[in-house]
């Protein structure tokens, strides 16, 4: 099993970026998928999640309304649009994949590169 992030870069403040979060080797309808991010000297913080099954979506207060984690069952891929992107948006995003039954991080992506620039 991989889950492969991508679509991070560069952007201005105010801009958008959309992450992608590919998985393979295995099917993910008993997962939840996460969007975490790390910015340097910082703890690594929850961003977004979404069931696959349900399709039910979780936010931090701080991304609501600016960003949307989505997901295509057909390419087996989570998204986080993100819009409205600010300086302190800056940092490596990662995606995970945590097993509904027991709560457990069970597969975990590399992180891709998002900086804002003021």
């Amino acid at each position: 099993v991989q889950l492969q992030a991508s679509g991070g870069g560069l952007v201005q403040a105010g801009g958008s970026l959309r992450l992608s979060c590919a998985a393979s080797g295995g099917t993910f309808s008993r997962y939840i998928m996460e969007w975490f991010r790390q910015a340097p000297g910082k703890d690594r913080e929850f961003v977004a999640s979404i069931m696959w099954s349900s399709g039910r979506t979780t936010y931090a207060d701080s991304v609501k309304g600016r960003f949307t984690i989505s997901r295509d069952n057909a390419k087996n891929t989570v998204y986080l649009q993100m819009n409205s992107l600010k300086p302190e948006d800056t940092a490596v995003y990662s995606c995970a994949a945590r097993a509904v039954s027991t709560g457990f991080y069970d597969y975990w992506g590399q992180g891709t590169q998002v900086t804002v620039s003021s």
